[in-house]
Formats: C-alpha cells, sequence, structure tokens
C-alpha cells in the first residue's frame, strides 16, 4: 500500500510505503491478529470439550468402581482435576476481560486485541 504525501498540492516530497506488513494491520482486514485470536478461542473451547469428555468418562469410572477403593480413588482424583483443570481456563478468560476492563476500559481488550497502522 502506498500513501502519497502532497504539501501545497504538489507531488515535491514523493511516496511512502507503508513500513508494516499486511499481517499486522487492523483486525477488520484479517492477519495475525485475527489468527492469533481465533487460535485463543479455539483453545478455550478443545479445553472446555475435553473437560466435559474427561466429566464423562470419570463419572462412568465412579459409578463403576463397585466399592473398589483404588478406583474411586482414581475417578475421584480425575474428576477433580477435570474441574480444576476447566476452572482456571474460564478464571483466565475472566481474568483477562477484568484486566481488559479496568485497565483500557473495555472487558474484550486483551481478548480480541487491534493494532492500528498507518
Amino acid at each position: 500500500m502506498t500513501n502519497k504525501i502532497l504539501a501545497a498540492g504538489n507531488d515535491i516530497i514523493g511516496t511512502v510505503d507503508n513500513p508494516l506488513p499486511s499481517a499486522y494491520q487492523s483486525v477488520a482486514s484479517g492477519g495475525l491478529i485475527l489468527f492469533l485470536t481465533n487460535i485463543i478461542r479455539l483453545v478455550f473451547v478443545v479445553a472446555g470439550i475435553f473437560a466435559f469428555i474427561n466429566l464423562i468418562i470419570a463419572g462412568f469410572q465412579y459409578m463403576s468402581a463397585g466399592g473398589d477403593t483404588k478406583a474411586l480413588a482414581s475417578a475421584f482424583a480425575r474428576i477433580w482435576q477435570s474441574l480444576l483443570g476447566l476452572v482456571l481456563v474460564v478464571g483466565s478468560f475472566a481474568l483477562a476481560a477484568l484486566f481488559g476492563y479496568l485497565l483500557f476500559g473495555d472487558a474484550g481488550f486483551i481478548l480480541s486485541p487491534q493494532i492500528y497502522g498507518p
């Protein structure tokens, strides 16, 4: 993208090229920031689906333990770890929104960043 700089209507100075590659320009046109935002959202969705499936499997393990203390402890540990992982993912999302709101006045500022270029 080439922008012309005009002084008093004359093309005295010439042209200035955009120093930023197109990957670093605004989110509306796509680029690297939009890609990273989509990757972060995909990680959140995959973590939620993984925790849900892990909870279901651990629930079946807990029900089918049949009084075996080692199987009950293993199933309970798996349920606990799944819930803890889910809390960490949701907590990181909430903290990013909270810090974005407190520092920048917009809860989505950190979660969907924009880079403004020339």
